[in-house]
């Protein structure tokens, strides 16, 4: 059963403190035990708000090294990147940003590269903070023909391309495997609006069998996972 704890907030602002409080609590224990800390941090719209908290936060940015839970085939100047928003937030702090995306490649071979580049990160990271989407997606493990290797690849990274492309966002992607995801000390989920409380909800009873990729991707956790949710 996967073991969950739920985190009820009144809007995004409040929920944008305490996700970020909880986060700099992380890399602060990581920094403590190791001397240096290693996270994955999500793209998207949800978590800005509590990524200009975290900035703000007085941390041996030095020692800390930030790469995203996925990214776009997008180039890094493109508003799309999320490797872009985490550099701006974080490189001028002195904390490492690695990318999972750079150069022309294709989907797989952006993978590949990726996989290649993250074996300079120390592992397990020691957080990995997760969104969910409306149709259950999670970083870019996403319903369609490379969910499976995403959720069954030995590697760090895979490249994905969701199928169909998201409207909002349509592009092939890199993604941290299921693999990647579990070995994390750490990990947490933000989450917006009644909708995707019950995709989560749902995704969250079924398992391994759901139909909804973060059920999927958490069915086989053995950390606690905290939930933070506002409507």
């Amino acid at each position: 059963m996967i073991e969950v704890e739920w985190w009820e907030y009144e809007d995004a602002a409040e929920m944008a403190e305490a996700v970020a409080g909880d986060a700099q609590f992380l890399i602060e224990s990581a920094l403590d035990a190791r001397g240096d800390a290693a996270v994955a941090l999500p793209g998207g719209k949800t978590p800005l708000m509590a990524l200009d908290l975290l900035k703000a936060a007085k941390l041996k940015w030095k020692d800390v090294t930030i790469v995203p839970t996925d990214d776009r085939l997008v180039p890094v100047s493109d508003g799309q990147s999320n490797v872009r928003a985490l550099a701006e937030r974080f490189l001028p702090l002195g904390a490492r940003v690695v990318p999972l995306t750079g150069g022309d490649l294709p989907v797989v071979e952006s993978g590949k590269a990726a996989d290649a580049r993250l074996q300079a990160i120390h592992w397990p990271l020691d957080l990995v903070w997760l969104g969910v989407g409306a149709d259950g997606h999670t970083a870019s493990i996403f319903p369609g023909p490379d969910l499976e290797a995403a959720l069954t690849a030995p590697h760090r990274a895979v490249g994905v391309t969701p199928e169909p492309l998201p409207a909002d966002a349509p592009f092939a992607r890199v993604t941290l495997t299921k693999a990647s995801i579990l070995a994390a000390r750490s990990a947490l989920i933000s989450v917006t609006g009644k909708d995707k409380r019950k995709v989560l909800e749902k995704a969250l009873k079924d398992g391994a069998g759901s139909s909804y990729p973060i059920g999927r991707v958490l069915a086989d956790s053995s950390q606690a996972i905290d939930i933070h949710w506002c409507p």
